[in-house]
């Protein structure tokens, strides 16, 4: 027991309205802390990891992909949805590293969990520091297209701050992995 249980809302009725590949859309009817209901619409989602990758020299190992939603090219650190709700986040992370990479590392902190869209999808993104790194071969999949580069990680949290870096997860790591990297 919480001292905000008073806010929470209890769910009385669900429907799935679409069974995606990736997204799975439910209607819910909720009974609201004063005994009202209403409706939310919820995407649920397996979860995903993200990655920042930081060089012995303090670059990050970032990419730039095509995101058809907004019909541009976004700077991205490495990320993935894990392939199952029991899937080990960590073992997800190394693994989406080096597919889209080509990299592994031999240090990982856990940075936490970041939710990018609390209102209506119950996405959780696990995100790693991944440090001591060592080159492979990149293993993309077949519908995956991406550039990777290495850029400063203090030029990088500049982006951030200048609003030159959009994605949201990209953003907290960045900012984690230099508040933890003490720069």
């Amino acid at each position: 027991m919480s001292k905000y249980d008073d806010l929470r809302e209890k769910q009385i009725g669900s429907e799935e309205v679409f069974d995606g590949v990736i997204l799975h859309l439910y209607k819910d009817t909720v009974e609201l802390p004063n005994g009202n209901s209403a409706t939310r619409e919820v995407i649920r989602h397996v979860g995903a990891v993200a990655v920042v990758p930081v060089t012995d020299k303090g670059n990050v190992i970032i990419e730039r992909q095509y995101r058809y939603p907004f019909d541009e090219v976004i700077t991205e650190i490495p990320a993935g949805k894990l392939d199952s709700p029991t899937e080990d986040p960590l073992q997800a992370a190394k693994r989406e590293l080096s597919e889209e990479t080509g990299y592994s590392a031999d240090e990982w902190i856990d940075m936490g969990i970041y939710i990018p869209t609390c209102a209506y999808c119950d996405e959780k993104i696990y995100m790693y520091l991944a440090k001591g790194l060592h080159r492979g071969e990149q293993n993309l999949d077949d519908d995956e297209f991406l550039h990777v580069e290495e850029l400063p990680l203090p030029e990088l949290v500049d982006q951030v701050m200048n609003g030159q870096i959009t994605d949201g997860k990209t953003q907290a790591g960045i900012l984690k992995a230099a508040r933890i990297l003490k720069i």
